[in-house]
Formats: C-alpha cells, sequence, structure tokens
C-alpha cells in the first residue's frame, strides 16, 4: 500500500490538510485511542469534525482518499478502511483475556453445525468468530428481541438459550445466527457521526438470508 507523501507517520493537522483538499470542507481532525469507536463523522454547518484512531496517522492514500470520500458523499461502503482496521488489529489496545466457556451444543440445535453451514453458504467460509449459547434470559428479552449478540473485542456471538427449543425451526435459528454473523463481517460504521451497527447496508445483507421473509413472520407470529 502505498503511503501519503507526508511524513512517515503524519500528524493530525497533516491529515487535517489532506482531507480538507480531498472534500473542499473545512476539517477537525481528534485523535483517539478508543478501539471501540475507531472512525466517526459530525457534520457542524460547512465543516466536518473527525474522531479517529491514531493508527490512520499511518494509513496509505487509498485509505483516506476513501476516507475523504465518504466525507464528501455522507456515503457508501468503506473495504479499504474496514481491511486497514483488520490488517493493523495488532496494533489496537487489548482488553486481559477472559475465560469464556463455549457451550454449542444444544438440546435440540447444534450451533456449530449452523455457524458452518451459514458461514459456507454466504461468507466464504472468512467469518472467525466463535459461537456459544449464552445464559438464560427471559422471554421478556426475547420480545425486545435480543436473542442474540456479537462481541468485536471476544470475537464470539452468543445466542439465546430460548432458541434451543423444540418448537424452534431451525431456519429461525440460522437467521439469528446470520444476523450476529453479519455484525463480525460488517462491522460498525456511522451515520450523521453516530455509531450505526444496522446500517442500509446492513439490512439489505440481511435480506438476503434465503428464509428472511419466513423467519420473520415466525418471529411476529411467536413474540410479537
Amino acid at each position: 500500500m502505498h503511503q501519503l507523501p507526508l511524513h512517515f507517520n503524519c500528524d493530525a493537522d497533516a491529515l487535517r490538510q489532506y482531507l480538507e483538499k480531498k472534500t473542499d470542507k473545512g476539517i477537525s481532525v481528534v485523535v483517539t485511542d478508543n478501539s471501540t469507536s475507531m472512525l466517526s463523522f459530525k457534520n457542524k454547518g460547512d465543516s466536518v469534525s473527525v474522531r479517529l484512531h491514531k493508527i490512520f496517522l499511518s494509513a496509505g492514500r487509498e485509505v483516506l482518499d476513501e476516507m475523504a470520500g465518504f466525507i464528501k458523499n455522507k456515503k457508501g461502503r468503506a473495504p479499504l478502511i474496514r481491511d486497514f482496521i483488520n490488517q493493523n488489529s495488532h496494533r489496537l489496545k487489548k482488553r486481559p483475556p477472559g475465560k469464556v466457556a463455549i457451550n454449542a451444543e444444544g438440546k435440540y440445535h447444534d450451533l456449530i453445525a449452523a455457524f458452518n453451514a451459514l458461514n459456507e453458504e454466504y461468507f466464504g467460509g472468512n467469518i472467525s468468530a466463535s459461537i456459544t449459547w449464552g445464559r438464560v434470559c427471559s422471554k421478556r428479552a426475547a420480545r425486545k428481541r435480543t436473542l442474540g449478540s456479537y462481541s468485536h473485542y471476544d470475537k464470539l456471538i452468543r445466542i439465546n438459550p430460548l432458541l434451543d427449543s423444540k418448537g424452534v425451526p431451525r431456519y429461525f435459528l440460522e437467521f439469528i445466527v446470520y444476523h450476529e454473523m453479519l455484525h463480525e463481517d460488517m462491522g460498525a460504521g456511522t451515520v450523521n457521526g453516530r455509531r450505526a451497527v444496522h446500517s442500509r447496508e446492513f439490512r439489505e445483507r440481511e435480506k438476503m438470508f434465503r428464509h428472511y421473509r419466513k423467519a420473520l413472520e415466525w418471529e411476529k407470529n411467536r413474540w410479537g
């Protein structure tokens, strides 16, 4: 990847000047060490406030051009930014590793089997998260649709054990697992400077699940 024709590790001011030149907007840059929100934008009249992790100070021209395009157009995909973050994940602060018990084999449903089938069909085998049944949650939680979750830090998908039931069809379980796998694949973008985990692109990809409508209908009939 080519580097910017600036200092080897450019500072915030050099990055600001580059983005202003590319976007024709007034730019303010705040450099952080926040690995939860790697990159966000906030419009302030005719200017844009950019908050970004310090690893972007060593990003190449292609990555920064994609960033500028996102700022200028307020939409679009960001595959180069996502790849850059993944390639530099070793430079991010890591939380002390915790011990997470993995329990993927249920009484009625095997999460590993569902995960592997979905990984092959929709993701080309590229999803590397672990998957486990979570702690028992109330039916009220199910009504709030907290049927699954994905932890970016642990790379772990947790599925509500309420779904390990004879009455839950496999296609619905797979829909919930697929939804959480999308979170690992797509990460979190920003909309109007705010972290958005369910972007328009996310919702469009969610609809690619072959039992999408049937799964939504079953969920509506089961929990309302």
